[in-house]
């Protein structure tokens, strides 16, 4: 398995605006003059801007910059979503940048709050500079992701999911829909009508599924672990997607040399069922994609050390080594990236 780089993440001066476009129930339509779109925006550090769309699909494209001062504007989404990392623009300097939101509800975990209708988005960063802005509703592929805690879109800081940071190493071509839920087992997962079901319907031919469930199954054996992913697999691939599965996150677990523990940092659950390597050979058996995060997220743990790798967690906050901080879900969501890349799972136009 190839090591991925690290990737960390390092509105209203408004001087133009490109068309807004909103949506009514029936259609998407043009929204009036050249300044609409930052007519549904507010403050300045952070902006804040909203949109009274129906649930579906939306391109985003923003214009960052201008005016007199240099500016560092990052973009989040819906629920703490990271859209688009920090992007630095001169003084003067105006920057095109676009990204997808998949705007439905709940507009985070699929069993959480329902959060607001329509589209949310925030401009922060150091010093948020937002010169214009425009929405439109599309189709476009999708990734699709199945998980639990570790995944889905965290409401409350300082959690975050790995899915909630995926999405800013995208382009506007691809669109990241986070069924990840938290506290969920691949059994729960599958039986609750709101989780798998509800994310099988949503695939479209060649869609990507990504498949991340083992923090919740303390207690569930070999042959019925093995036996929910198959059928998650074959449901996939019924409807046209492509499966990948995903070994799961670490946990921070350490022995008294700085290697992690066997059994819990590395998901070997109460029945003594190795759960990656059992999702290893099942990617082998079925022919589908593998996403080895155990085996990367080890890697990096460990390079960190217990010191260094508590930064990754929310050990600090909460005494967790289980749940990662907003940085460990950001390294996380770049190693999930890069092995999609370098499998080509995803085009080149699809990432940045």
């Amino acid at each position: 398995m190839r090591r991925a780089g690290t990737a960390l993440l390092a509105a209203c001066t408004a001087v133009a605006a490109l068309t807004t476009v909103t949506a009514t129930p029936a259609r998407a339509q043009a929204d009036g003059p050249r300044d609409a779109g930052l007519r549904h925006c507010a403050g300045t550090a952070p902006v804040v801007c909203h949109f009274d769309v129906t649930p579906g699909t939306y391109r985003v494209r923003v214009l960052l910059g201008g005016g007199q001062g240099a500016g560092s504007t990052s973009v989040t989404a819906e629920t703490r979503r990271a859209v688009l990392a920090e992007t630095r623009n001169a003084p003067g300097e105006t920057l095109r940048r676009g990204f997808t939101v998949d705007v439905r509800d709940p507009e985070g975990e699929p069993t959480g709050a329902t959060g607001s209708p329509g589209l949310d988005l925030t401009f922060g960063g150091a010093a948020p500079r937002l010169a214009g802005l425009r929405v439109e509703r599309v189709r476009t592929p999708q990734i699709l992701l199945a998980g639990d805690s570790t995944v889905c879109d965290q409401a409350g800081e300082p959690y975050t999911g790995w899915g909630q940071q995926l999405p800013q190493y995208l382009t506007d071509r691809v669109t990241v829909a986070n069924h990840a839920d938290s506290g969920e087992g691949s059994q729960s997962f599958r039986d609750n009508p709101a989780l798998f079901p509800a994310l099988r319907s949503r695939i479209r031919h060649g869609d990507l599924v990504l498949v991340q469930l083992a923090h919740n199954d303390k207690q569930t054996d070999r042959d019925t672990y093995r036996a929910n992913l198959t059928a998650m697999i074959e449901d996939v691939r019924a409807e046209g997607g492509r499966p990948v599965l995903v070994t799961p996150v670490v946990r921070r677990w350490f022995n008294a040399d700085g290697t992690l523990d066997n059994g819990t940092a590395l998901l070997v659950n109460g029945l003594g069922v190795d759960l990656p390597a059992e999702v290893r050979a099942l990617a082998s058996e079925q022919g589908t994609g593998l996403v080895d995060l155990t085996a990367l997220t080890k890697a990096r743990v460990e390079e960190l050390g217990p010191e260094g790798s508590k930064a990754l967690y929310l050990y600090d906050e909460k005494r967790d080594n289980t749940h990662t901080s907003v940085r460990g879900a950001t390294e996380y969501a770049a190693l999930v990236l890069a092995e999609l890349r370098d499998q080509r799972l995803l085009a080149s136009r699809e990432v940045r």
